[in-house]
């Protein structure tokens, strides 16, 4: 389906539109994701605190069975506006700390939706939604985000991906990831994400046109801050920005980079990126740490 200007100007009515979600810090997705990612994390009692984007493990919608549409999600509309083309794809975000979350808080998400664009690329039509969401705690304002989330025409037949990127090979420190089925499932299940490209392999080659299962942006994203951790232990993240590339696929392994940028000398600022097992780039992202 095309996109005409009647249909986008119906969709940009959305924009405004606004939703607040109530929640707790809990410590059973904090004790299953820590286990998901073979850390050995303090244990979750109140006051611990809560990794960086950890706080996708909460504000988990949950529609019913019977609001499910065919590609696992909930049917468009609602809160979302109801793009009618059928890939969805979570393409990156922008992210910055003025707090930090912990264990036993109680917090409050409040989304937006400040645009929704429209392009005509190589392979169709690609509509952009920005999502911003505010997440407090009893405290006040913790963390500003912008979440883009990208929606596609079906593939054609004689479509031909994108030409890739190579990675960048000046890694100073990196981690190979085998993102095999168990591990998506494992993040679907943590995030409550019923998108069948990530765990039905009949639907995403054969409804989507991809080869394999597709990781999850967030969990790549995760998986980049968390070798962040790894190496630069007791440092908190003043912001993250993240941006997919090119998707990735669980049969294969993937690698996660990290490098200290060389255009800041504080220090504080990392470039980092994965690549699949060709060596493409798959995701790029900075970092930047606090003092």
């Amino acid at each position: 389906m095309r996109i005409d200007e009647a249909t986008l100007s119906h969709l940009q009515e959305w924009i405004g539109k606004s939703e607040r979600y109530p929640d707790q810090v809990t410590a059973a997705p904090y004790r299953a994701l820590s286990a998901t990612l073979d850390r050995n994390d303090p244990e979750p009692n109140p006051g611990v605190f809560l990794p960086e984007l950890w706080h996708w493990l909460y504000f988990l919608p949950h529609p019913q069975q019977s609001e499910i549409g065919p590609d696992g999600h909930a049917k468009r509309g609602g809160f979302l506006p109801p793009v009618p083309l059928p890939r969805r794809m979570w393409a990156g975000g922008r992210l910055r700390w003025v707090g930090e979350l912990q264990i036993g808080d109680t917090i409050e998400r409040v989304s937006t939706i400040k645009s929704v664009t429209h392009k005509s690329g190589r392979t169709g039509d690609l509509l952009f939604v920005l999502v911003e969401h505010q997440i407090s705690n009893q405290k006040g304002l913790v963390l500003t985000e912008e979440h883009d989330i990208v929606y596609r025409a079906a593939p054609s037949p004689d479509e031909k991906p994108p030409a890739p990127t190579p990675a960048p090979q000046n890694g100073q420190w990196t981690k190979l990831i085998n993102p095999d089925p168990v591990l998506l499932f494992r993040y679907s299940a943590l995030t409550f994400n019923g998108h069948r490209i990530h765990y039905d392999r009949s639907y995403v080659t054969q409804e989507e046109g991809y080869p394999g299962l597709i990781v999850h942006g967030p969990l790549i994203a995760t998986l980049l801050v968390d070798l962040v951790r790894e190496h630069h232990p007791g440092r908190k993240l003043q912001s993250f920005e993240f941006r997919a590339i090119r998707p990735t696929f669980d049969i294969h392994r993937m690698k996660v980079n990290a490098a200290l940028d060389g255009d800041d000398p504080s220090g504080q600022t990392l470039r980092v990126w994965s690549e699949d097992h060709e060596g493409w780039l798959t995701m790029q992202a900075k970092a930047v740490l606090s003092p």
